[in-house]
């Protein structure tokens, strides 16, 4: 099941900004990233799943709803970037209140059960020894955790979180990465909308790139980061029986070595070797997985070659640059 499903959904504001013909899909159970540079329409898009913005035009799907509806809506939690909490009621008190606004009556968010549910929320963002403090006095990294509580409290399906780490430390950062791996292991959706590289690398099994409000690329992270942009993708391969002449032979099999694909990254006296190629799409790759068995070599694994995250987000933006610039 697709929990986001969207089709050319369009949000402009006065014909400029925001984001331009998104087609999306997230699935069921895992960590996705939006991803792109500031003002590339990434917090209009979230703002839009939220209910925040009406989209111009374009469809859009939402935990099998369509978006804006009250069941769709009683399942997500969300944590908007900017946001503030009275400053003279405590963590207890702003959770009972999203209680309500999340369509509890005011005697239940007053039972045992609720009580019970409130303080296992704040214990699970860090915030259990400030539930009766004044929010007033609290950090921003304080802010946020509580924010986050908010997202979590009704226990959702799908959460959206907007930054969500922004303001916290290393340590804030790294229990927040502990908490989202804990909630897909739930089976809950987490959509992710950060600039913080290292927590889509650590986190996301899909991501997508916004640039100038229109989608680039959207996919498995692995895919991702093993494309260079020309639709290619870069894959390595870990074989066993590998003996001196096995790269001829390979070589031979796909037309001569000058036309393979293959490159010899290393292998040891054991017969253990890594290969690298260029390969168009998993067709390609499986065809060579089938010839390495074929020739009488053991695979032992593949996949795309495991680039840094950084790399690939600088170099889908260049492209998108000098495409703009010709």
């Amino acid at each position: 099941m697709m929990m986001i499903d969207t089709a050319d959904l369009t949000k402009t504001y006065e014909g400029r900004g925001g984001c331009r013909g998104v087609t999306l899909q997230v699935p069921e159970g895992c960590i996705f990233g939006l991803l792109g540079p500031n003002g590339a329409g990434k917090s209009t898009f979230v703002k839009m799943l939220a209910g925040l913005h009406r989209p111009d035009s374009g469809r859009a799907v939402m935990l099998g709803q369509p978006l804006g509806r009250p069941e769709a809506r009683r399942k997500l939690g969300y944590l908007p970037e900017l946001f503030r909490f009275q400053e003279w009621l405590t963590p207890t008190e702003v959770l009972r209140f999203h209680g309500q606004l999340g369509g509890l009556r005011p005697r239940d968010t007053r039972s045992t059960a609720f009580r019970g549910r409130v303080r296992d929320t704040l214990e699970l963002v860090g915030l259990a020894d400030a539930a009766h403090r004044r929010v007033g006095g609290f950090s921003k990294g304080m802010q946020q955790r509580l924010g986050l509580a908010a997202a979590l409290l009704l226990d959702p399906e799908l959460v959206i979180l907007d930054e969500p780490a922004s303001a916290l430390d290393p340590v804030g950062r790294h229990e927040i990465r502990i908490l989202l791996k804990r909630l897909r292991a739930k089976g809950v959706t987490v959509f992710l909308n950060t600039h913080l590289l290292e927590d889509v690398e650590a986190l996301c099994d899909q991501a997508a790139f916004l640039y100038g409000g229109e989608l680039l690329a959207s996919g498995p992270l692995r895919e991702l980061l093993g494309g260079a942009g020309d639709g290619g993708v870069d894959w390595r391969f870990q074989v066993g029986g590998w003996l001196p002449d096995s790269l001829a032979a390979l070589g031979e099999s796909l037309g001569g070595p000058s036309v393979s694909p293959l490159r010899l990254v290393e292998a040891d006296t054991n017969g253990n070797a890594v290969l690298s190629a260029r390969v168009a799409d998993r067709e390609q790759a499986g065809y060579l997985c089938a010839l390495f068995i074929q020739i009488g070599l053991t695979l032992y694994e593949s996949g795309p070659e495991p680039n840094s995250l950084e790399d690939w987000f600088i170099r889908m933006a260049a492209s998108r640059q000098g495409g703009d610039a010709q």
